[in-house]
């Protein structure tokens, strides 16, 4: 029996680690954005998470003719008014670092004291048929935003996001933690329960 394909709408190294991690189980070969060099990048210009994971999901399967997911992702933080939300990485410009976008955001966060630094990261994911059919998950995690940067691991604005009760960064938990922790370990538990009925009816 041939392994089911799956294309995640990613160019995203990090991103795309984690999936394939979280998604090991189901015995799917992964494949990316990555493999399919000629598709241009999606236009992110949804007014929310789940609006910009089913853009990149419906345009994946519809020109790669599998069944594709989408992820969109970022920090919204409470004291900022839920920004920077849907555009976490344009924060600091189109070719800004994940450094230069953490450092921007302790910045902005530089007068607002410990107990008022509540956040969240939010993960939407989408997985898309090339015929079009459309199912949506979301996964959250609640933290702060720390003083400074800490830690090594993981990616985008993990440094300066505290865990509740562990006190440490996102970036200071080895990789299986935050597999388990993550929002967008959260979103792809969910994405598990219905990513077999698309994959059921793929010919």
């Amino acid at each position: 029996m041939e392994t089911p394909e799956i294309v995640i709408a990613t160019r995203n190294s990090g991103k795309l680690r984690e999936i394939r991690e979280i998604l090991a189980p189901l015995g799917l070969r992964i494949l990316s954005l990555r493999d399919f060099p000629e598709i241009p990048e999606t236009l992110e210009d949804g007014q929310t998470f789940a609006e910009n994971a089913v853009k990149k999901a419906t345009a994946a399967a519809r020109r790669t003719g599998r069944v594709a997911i989408g992820d969109d992702s970022g920090l919204a933080v409470d004291a900022l008014n839920g920004r920077p939300g849907v555009f976490s990485s344009r924060y600091a410009g189109e070719n800004a670092t994940d450094a230069d976008r953490y450092q921007k955001l302790l910045e902005e966060m530089a007068r607002i004291p410990k107990g008022r630094r509540g956040a969240a990261f939010i993960c939407a994911m989408a997985v898309a048929s090339p015929e079009g059919r459309v199912e949506i998950v979301e996964g959250g995690c609640r933290g702060e935003i720390a003083s400074s940067p800490r830690g090594c691991q993981g990616f985008g604005y993990d440094p300066v996001f505290l865990i509740p009760g562990l006190e440490k960064t996102m970036a200071e938990v080895q990789p299986e933690v935050k597999n388990r922790i993550s929002h967008r370990a959260r979103a792809l538990q969910e994405l598990k329960r219905v990513l077999p009925k698309f994959l059921q009816e793929t010919p």
